[in-house]
């Protein structure tokens, strides 16, 4: 087969975090399980009703703009694009096409096109059966942000990074929770392949191919894969001297392939034109608006995060598993503050993003700052970790005392105490504990005269056992040699 070169585009929906929806007084609940509550004559297009812009939405859009590095507009301007659907209540959907909020920028290396507002429709609902389909109007008018790259991605794994860091961003400045799995971040893969020799099809060397939109992507994996599925599929395609086709593609994750939906529409299908009942904005004239104003409330940036700690002298893996969750980091954080040497950020670091996280994915904890939702308080993790640097309780026990604070708010210097699981480092504490040990693991003692070197560390083993890991094993292991003889 001969060498193709892919070109990815993205389209990204993010529904935003506001207290009404985008241009009425309707709640904004992604939460909410029963359907049509959340409703007015607005968002259901009654006749006579007038919309209003929603600012806090507008305002997400442009701090997600000062992130991105991107232009802010100083006109913008809301459009109809018009489409006939059942979830679409007007029969158009209020959106943005020549004026949009943010033009430019760029983010994981990939260059932005755009980032505009709209509103979303209301959910379809079909039953098993496909007899019939219901209509669910809360998401109706839900303010949603589109973000649309230029076409530069070249693989399904670049796409992955681009799409995962812009949900991080999102969460990161409060604007989306971003969560695919409720809808709440949908995203459109473009995919095209064109030959990467000139080849005797006439093409140039770098042109792009028929472009192909994929939909029903619910998940990360579920794009990677239609994206890959598709570069193999136009591939085969090309090289059986066929044309690829302009089209919309869904994907079909119990077969794990793309198929045709419908022939790909164009903007001049939508007829766009200005809003006549929506004012046209000027961000210049709003104060709050500006660059400047926006800039002063930005929080630390995920990426701008990551080089902190990695400049703190924390791995780069580790760096990235602390970044990837605002509620991990501020933790994180928070905990930096309490340390002191020989406390260090890495050893910080490894019981946070080995043990912390762990715990909290086991146990599905939500994002909170009380300590009842992260699991554990600042001042006894840290104080966990400053028992461990002093060598007052093993590794293994700070461990299992990170659990156990999971339970409860006791100062876990007063558990180690009242568990026996200080360090235990002389004969005299560990003396009995090694005689018992030997004397019931007679053939391991054998094992272990005849050179097998792994029955000491069946030994030592067993001693941690027995202490329930308050013993130091450096120790534990130089007393069985010495006892073995």
């Amino acid at each position: 087969m001969s060498d193709y070169i892919p070109t990815i585009g993205l389209e990204i929906h993010a529904e935003l975090k506001t207290r009404t929806k985008m241009f009425c007084a309707s709640k904004n609940d992604p939460d909410e399980t029963k359907p049509n509550v959340n409703i007015c004559p607005i968002c259901l297009a009654h006749p006579g009703t007038l919309p209003v812009i929603n600012r806090e939405a507008v305002r997400h859009v442009l701090r997600v703009g000062v992130a991105l590095g991107g232009t802010l507009a100083d006109y913008t301007e809301f459009d109809r694009k018009n489409y006939f659907y059942p979830d679409l209540p007007k029969g158009y959907q209020i959106s943005q096409y020549e004026f949009p909020l943010v033009s430019g920028g760029e983010l994981n290396g990939v260059s932005i096109t755009r980032v505009h507002l709209e509103e979303d429709t209301a959910s379809s609902i079909h039953d098993e059966e496909g007899r019939a389909t219901i209509i669910d109007f809360n998401r109706a008018g839900v303010p949603l942000m589109e973000l649309v790259t230029e076409p530069v991605i070249t693989s399904a794994a670049e796409a992955g990074a681009f799409a995962r860091e812009l949900q991080l961003l999102l969460r990161y400045l409060d604007a989306s929770e971003a969560n695919m799995e409720k809808g709440e971040m949908r995203v459109e893969a473009n995919v095209s392949v064109s030959r990467s020799d000139l080849g005797n099809r006439g093409l140039k060397v770098g042109s792009l191919g028929t472009k192909v939109e994929i939909k029903n992507l619910n998940s990360f994996r579920a794009m990677e894969r239609a994206i890959t599925y598709e570069i193999e599929r136009q591939k085969k395609v090309l090289e059986r001297g066929e044309s690829v086709q302009q089209e919309t593609r869904g994907w079909d994750e119990a077969k794990q392939a793309t198929f045709s939906q419908r022939s790909k529409e164009g903007s001049a299908d939508y007829r766009y034109f200005p809003d006549p009942d929506l004012p046209s904005l000027r961000i210049s004239e709003i104060p709050d608006f500006s660059k400047g104003a926006l800039s002063e409330q930005m929080p630390e940036l995920p990426w701008n995060r990551r080089n902190r700690y990695v400049d703190l002298g924390i791995k780069q893996e580790d760096a990235e598993t602390l970044a990837a969750e605002p509620r991990i980091a501020s933790f994180f954080d928070k905990v930096l503050a309490t340390i002191a040497s020989p406390v260090t950020p890495q050893s910080a670091a490894n019981y946070v993003t080995n043990d912390l996280v762990k715990k909290l994915r086991d146990t599905d904890i939500r994002d909170s700052e009380d300590r009842a939702e992260i699991g554990i308080s600042v001042q006894n993790f840290s104080k966990i970790l400053s028992m461990v640097a002093d060598k007052k309780i093993s590794s293994r026990v700070a461990k299992d005392l990170i659990t156990l604070l999971f339970e409860t708010d006791k100062d876990p210097e007063q558990m180690a105490k009242e568990q026996g699981l200080f360090r235990m480092g002389n004969e005299a504490e560990l003396g009995d504990i090694i005689e018992s040990i030997l004397a019931s693991h007679a053939s391991v003692v054998e094992d272990y005269k005849n050179g097998k070197g792994s029955a000491l560390e069946y030994l030592v083993g067993q001693g941690m056992r027995q202490t329930r890991g308050a013993a130091d094993p450096e120790v534990l292991r130089e007393m069985i040699r010495s006892k073995i003889g």
